[in-house]
């Protein structure tokens, strides 16, 4: 009675690898699309990032720290953050490029001006 169960254990368990095999490669796939790829986007974003800043942009660090870049070699960054007081930074911190738009500036007083008066 044994011998007639060996044949039908043995077509199972190959069917069984098939789905094994085929559940690994869609973990895979999902692990790529998931995690791997949005990683490798914002190492790159961060590098392009880190590359376009200049001497005299705005900047905000990791830590939260806002200021102006003073001077610039390879690996770090000084950053004005008041009046004669300057940080050194890794590059790697840096965080946000602090870009204003001059029509934004001037719409905001518009409506302070605006807000004032009664209707």
């Amino acid at each position: 009675m044994l011998g007639s169960f060996t044949p039908l254990a043995a077509s199972s368990s190959s069917g069984s690898s098939f789905s094994l095999i085929f559940f690994l490669v869609a973990m895979v796939a999902v692990f790529y699309f998931l995690l791997i790829r949005p990683q490798q986007r914002r190492q790159r974003q961060q590098r392009s990032l880190i590359e376009s800043v200049e001497v005299g942009d705005e900047i905000m660090t990791i830590g939260g720290i806002f200021g102006t870049v003073r001077e610039m070699d390879d690996e770090s960054v000084t950053v004005e953050v008041a009046p004669n007081i300057e940080i050194r930074f890794v590059k790697s911190a840096i965080s946000r490029k602090l870009v204003y738009d001059d029509d934004e500036e001037d719409d905001g007083a518009g409506d302070e001006e605006e807000a004032g008066e009664p209707s």
